[in-house]
């Protein structure tokens, strides 16, 4: 679980809070979908992931559909790591960003598994053949991408492993992508489903470093900004004139590269 510091001292927490309005919504719609799985089962069929069916058939809902979708009833364990996993790490993320950004980021993560996968099964590398029949289901490749958002902000944070071992959250992507990565190059079936992790963390990766929201340089910028402000109360430098203090904004992020 993530550890939180204090002003005097250390605090530990079970979790980061309420959820946000995109947590809340996205959790209630999985939880939705896997109710209705148990009624009418060939929804997976029909709404999972198949390159056969994307591309014979041109199924361009499934790369959005798929991310709703759980290992069917009685199993649980699927939808509840999930589901868990987005609270503790995408609620923070939702109040950082705000809520449009990140359902935006959650949606490109997933969808960018989905392309992966559909990528990956075209292609000439391992147990592609056997991918583009199989049906790839669940929300962990936008997981992955939220995992991968949560150490690029917080890396040194603290999170338990079976609520025991303390790791750094950076150490524990670092070992979730190898994990991913190798599983992906193996010869056995469940490389298929990481794949997709892969791609979540690829595809978020590639998103937040080209800064399309600019969610990084906005924090960057904040952090200068008070920086300076610092700077300028210890040392009684002011600035003349009455220059915006946010028209130096563009001039800075002319820098970043």
């Amino acid at each position: 679980m993530p550890r939180y510091p204090r002003a005097s001292g250390l605090s530990y927490a079970l979790g980061p809070g309420p959820m946000t309005p995109a947590i809340k919504i996205l959790i209630a719609i999985n939880v939705a979908v896997y109710l209705l799985s148990m009624i009418v089962p060939e929804i997976i069929v029909r709404l999972g992931l198949r390159p056969d069916q994307v591309f014979g058939h041109f199924a361009i809902w499934q790369p959005v559909t798929y991310l709703f979708l759980h290992e069917p009833p009685p199993a649980v364990s699927h939808i509840l790591f999930n589901m868990l996993m987005l609270w503790m790490f995408g609620t923070e993320l939702e109040r950082m960003w705000g809520t449009r950004f990140f359902t935006k980021y959650y949606f490109i993560a997933g969808i960018g598994a989905a392309v992966t996968t559909l990528l990956w099964s075209i292609s000439p590398l391992p147990y592609a053949e056997s991918m583009y029949y199989t049906v790839t289901i669940g929300a962990s490749g936008a997981i992955y991408g939220v995992l991968l958002a949560y150490a690029l902000y917080f890396p040194n944070r603290l999170i338990y492993v079976y609520a025991i071992v303390p790791i750094p959250v950076k150490y524990f992507v670092m070992i979730m992508g190898a994990i991913a990565f190798l599983s992906s190059l193996g010869s056995s079936g469940s490389g298929i489903a990481n794949v997709a992790h892969l791609g979540g963390l690829v595809v978020g990766y590639l998103y937040l470093k080209t800064l399309r929201g600019r969610p990084l340089d906005e924090l960057k910028y904040r952090w200068l900004k008070w920086k300076m402000g610092r700077a300028r109360s210890r040392f009684d430098v002011y600035s003349g004139g009455r220059r915006d203090d946010d028209s130096w904004k563009s001039d800075w992020k002319k820098h970043i590269h």
